[in-house]
């Protein structure tokens, strides 16, 4: 039996009941895969990292290991976040790791794209291992796989495993319990599971995190600048009641700085761009049509809170041409 094949006869997951239904049965699953063994689980603080740790928390509790590596390339919050929900409310045994130097440091100085990319996943990897070797007993390894996730991978588009490229003296078997659902079937289970909304509901968020989004060499200011234009774009939307209604909106900081004035003074500062787009699966996106007064709002409040910063733009580009990341 192929068990990487969604069978036919399963239930599109779109209700609570079917959501319970699921818990139980991969609850079931999980304790007769693993047993009294302990599971290692990279935990991001995305949905389906998410909701892989609650669902393992309930069926082999402080079984689970998870490992939570702030790279210093996520969202205003989002550290502080995932420890509150899983180590204060759900009791899980988790180690938070703080390697905002060492990622920031290897990336100084890299501007290209792909570069900067495959040194935060290398370097992910290392922190994961050096964190795995610390500890004793692991045989499983959880992992966030869902459904597209396997698709692409038979198709050639992407690796599948989210932590590809783990070393090979790491020899765990896997645990996969959202591998043939959909994302809107994660995002269904996640809340019977009770994860807040802001994580269950969570907007598409590139592995690199906001490293792709500080364009070129990224600097420790410019990535705070960014960091904090990003939360308030997402501030003003959810107050806008846009949250659920748009399908990503972010902000993007390039490198390069432009003319303006400040007190009656001359500056030399960043735009910061904002980037709102609705899209199905990814593979095209329309622009949002943002009010005018909300887009005004947002331009005062970073052009008032954010060092460094003295124009805002907003990106029109639908996709294609363009695409929705700029790197």
């Amino acid at each position: 039996m192929q068990t990487d094949v969604r069978p036919e006869s399963m239930k599109r997951i779109t209700t609570p009941e079917l959501a319970q239904a699921f818990i139980k049965e991969q609850i079931e699953a999980i304790q007769k895969q693993v047993g009294n063994g302990k599971v290692l689980l990279a935990l991001s603080g995305g949905v389906d990292s998410s909701v892989v740790a609650a669902l393992l928390i309930r069926a082999i509790g402080k079984n689970l290991v998870c490992v939570h590596v702030n790279h210093g390339l996520l969202r205003k919050g989002e550290p502080e976040q995932v420890i509150k929900v899983f180590r204060d409310e759900m009791d899980a045994n988790l180690i938070y790791v703080d390697a905002v130097d060492r990622f920031l440091d290897k990336l100084a100085g890299v501007s290209d794209p792909e570069a900067k990319r495959k040194i935060i996943g290398k370097e992910f990897i290392e922190v994961f291992a050096d964190e795995a070797n610390k500890l004793s007993g692991i045989e499983y390894l959880a992992q966030g796989t869902i459904y597209p996730d396997i698709l692409e991978s038979k198709d050639g588009v992407k690796a599948h495993h989210n932590v590809g490229g783990m070393p090979e003296e790491f020899d765990f078997e896997l645990v996969e319990p959202v591998k043939l659902l959909y994302k809107d079937e994660v995002r269904v289970v996640g809340k019977e599971l009770g994860l807040p909304d802001n994580m269950v509901y969570r907007q598409p968020f590139p592995g690199p995190g906001l490293g792709v989004r500080c364009v070129g060499a990224i600097t420790r200011d410019r990535l705070e600048a960014l960091r904090e234009a990003d939360a308030i774009l997402r501030d003003e939307f959810d107050k806008a009641g846009l949250a659920g209604k748009v399908w990503q909106y972010f902000t993007i900081i390039p490198d390069f700085k432009s003319t303006g004035i400040k007190d009656g003074k001359r500056t030399f500062d960043w735009p910061v761009v904002l980037r709102a787009v609705n899209s199905v699966d990814a593979t095209s996106a329309t622009i949002e049509e943002i009010p005018y007064s909300l887009l005004h709002k947002i331009t005062d409040r970073i052009l008032s809170e954010v060092k460094g910063v003295n124009r805002v733009l907003y990106d029109l580009s639908p996709k294609p041409v363009a695409t929705i990341e700029w790197e």
